[in-house]
């Protein structure tokens, strides 16, 4: 996703999203240890959005 799309979420769905995505980071290494991932980058997009959304979670607490 886009920082441009987690702007315009609230802090409650942010939360939900950061939630979601752990649970799909925990089932991508889960599928790169039984050696079933296709595309080993999936893991990095994935870390990548849980840092932007906790990126634009502080910032709204702040704000």
């Amino acid at each position: 996703m886009k920082a441009k799309e987690f702007l315009d979420m609230s802090p409650e769905q942010l939360t939900e999203k950061v939630a979601e995505l752990k649970t799909e980071l925990f089932n991508l290494r889960f599928q790169l240890a039984t050696g079933q991932l296709s595309n080993p980058k999936q893991i990095t997009a994935v870390k990548r959005d849980i840092a932007r959304a906790k990126t634009v979670l502080r910032q709204k607490a702040q704000a």
